[in-house]
């Protein structure tokens, strides 16, 4: 019988492809793919378009793949570790910065928003709607909404009351939101073909395995 036709729908890519034979393996395994996914979305982050306050990035595309390879928790911690790992100083958000400073930048929001949108990701995806595109692109768009809920509200702390401008909601949304709208539904659209691409991968091969 197949592996994969057995699974029960709370498992993800990772578990399916990886199957620890031990609980001490399972943990260093999931150690290391936190770490793997922290180190994705450094990379991904170096895509960037410059913006003012918001540079357009590829970090929500690797956010997504991420929590929805890894699941919630996992994925959740591998952006958490992307998070603390920036502050630390290693040069892995976009411009291949990394400082403590970056609390006061305005688009700090979005990468804390990032380690809930990882979550969000993960969660459809133990739930097995990263298994069909159309699901998947439900669930991917959805979490890709979560880093504005974060971003918007930090980037009018810091833009009005650190810095003392003077932004209006209007132009918070014309900063924060609107010019990211199509890049992020195109973002959800490529992730909801990779993962379930990767899930039929996955089958091919299983269905070879004696």
């Amino acid at each position: 019988m197949s592996t994969i036709a057995a699974a029960p729908p709370r498992r993800v890519l990772a578990d399916v492809i990886a199957r620890p034979s031990s609980r001490l393996r399972a943990l260093t395994l999931d150690a290391g793919l936190v770490v793997s996914g922290a180190a994705v979305v450094a990379l991904l982050a170096q895509v960037e378009v410059p913006l003012w306050p918001v540079p357009i990035t590829g970090q929500t595309l690797g956010v997504i793949v991420v929590g929805a390879a890894l699941g919630a928790w996992r994925g959740a911690a591998a952006l958490l570790t992307y998070l603390i790992a920036g502050l630390a100083g290693l040069p892995v958000f976009a411009g291949f910065t990394g400082t403590v400073a970056a609390v006061a930048k305005p688009s700090f929001g979005y990468i804390i928003g990032f380690v809930v949108a990882a979550f969000v990701a993960g969660w459809f995806a133990q739930r097995a709607w990263d298994r069909r595109p159309a699901l998947a692109f439900v669930g991917f768009a959805a979490a890709s909404v979560v880093p504005f809920l974060f971003g918007i509200p930090y980037m009018a702390l810091i833009l009005n009351v650190v810095l003392g401008l003077d932004y209006s909601v209007g132009a918070l949304l014309e900063a924060g939101l609107l010019p990211f709208i199509l890049g992020g539904l195109m973002k959800a659209a490529l992730a909801a073909a990779v993962i379930p691409g990767a899930w039929a991968l996955v089958r091919k091969a299983d269905a070879g395995t004696p």
